[in-house]
């Protein structure tokens, strides 16, 4: 298994749009062709837009576009802005009069950082879609990752910086990616070593090791419903339907389990999404593995490429 960038995985563009200092952001992937995809949706408080496409039992066989953004649901306008870049472009489903382009977006809590007034927009989204390219994705306080914290379980005080990372593999002809803005209530974890490598902090400004902070807290905590969210996007190669890719979002899950403690509260409104981009045949149990590997992975990169912004430490703070 070789590491590799996610763009080798091919057939689609990633763009980031920023407001630096409302602290918010949002990533767009458009696909050189529709793509089919999957979705889990693991959260209690998800918020996503026409996620029902990736239902098995409709109709939409893929997406043209998918977009991830901070602004929590108010963000969830910036997807209009990619839907008008794609009709101009006469990309989308055939109704006769139009194309309508098929866009899933899901959006972060970020309101807490920068500016609660500061959202995405259409006019964002189309930004994000003219600066899309097939280039190595910038990573880090950028995009969707731009108002991502993390360890907030004892609020906004004690909480650490993150971002959007990415991670692929290659295995053979197969190739398998993961994007992750992560924006957890709980804190990161190396998949290999182990190692905390961001989450919520002590008085003294140290990392120390807070899972069990966090089960002896529980008792006393409140209001936990805002700030949370994770967004991935595993993207492959392999050759996969709408039913299997969904199976393949469901394994990567797995990945944020390994790098995120504690992972999927009602508090969070994590989501998954998984796409194909080529034919090359492969397993849904070689597939869904290699997800949660690169998901994994990408949580972690997405901490520690990250930057000490708006008085917050992150990771490299550590190092």
């Amino acid at each position: 298994m070789q590491e590799i960038n996610i763009m080798e995985v091919g057939g689609f563009r990633i763009g980031h749009a920023q407001d630096l200092e409302g602290m918010t952001g949002c990533t767009v992937f458009l696909f050189d062709e529709q793509a089919p995809a999957g979705a889990d949706i693991r959260g209690g408080g998800p918020a996503s837009r026409e996620t029902p496409l990736l239902d098995p039992l409709a109709d939409a066989k893929g997406l043209h576009g998918l977009l991830l953004s901070g602004g929590s649901a108010f963000g969830l306008d910036a997807a209009g802005g990619v839907m008008k870049y794609l009709e101009e472009r006469d990309i989308g489903f055939d109704v006769g009069v139009t194309k309508v382009p098929l866009v899933c977006q899901s959006s972060l809590f970020d309101l807490e950082i920068g500016s609660k007034d500061a959202r995405p927009d259409p006019r964002m989204g189309y930004a994000a879609c003219e600066n899309a390219s097939y280039e190595p994705m910038q990573e880090g306080n950028v995009g969707a990752g731009t108002g991502c914290t993390v360890g907030k379980y004892r609020g906004a005080s004690c909480c650490m910086k993150s971002g959007i990372g990415s991670f692929a593999v290659r295995l053979g002809d197969l190739k398998v990616g993961a994007v992750a803005a992560v924006n957890a209530l709980g804190d990161i974890y190396d998949i290999e070593s182990g190692r905390e490598l961001a989450g919520t902090l002590d008085e003294s400004g140290r990392l120390p090791g807070s899972e069990e902070m966090f089960f002896e807290d529980m008792s006393g905590m409140q209001n936990l419903f805002t700030g949370n969210t994770t967004l991935g996007v595993i993207i492959t190669n392999a050759g996969m339907d709408k039913s299997t890719l969904c199976r393949v979002a469901s394994m990567a899950h797995n990945g944020y389990a390994r790098a995120i403690r504690p992972v999927h509260t009602m508090a969070d409104g994590d989501v998954i999404y998984a796409l194909s981009t080529g034919k090359v045949k492969s397993d849904v149990n070689l597939v869904g593995p290699l997800a949660a590997h690169v998901m994994g992975k990408a949580v972690g990169r997405a901490v520690l490429a990250a930057g000490p912004c708006c008085g917050l430490k992150a990771a490299r703070d550590f190092m």
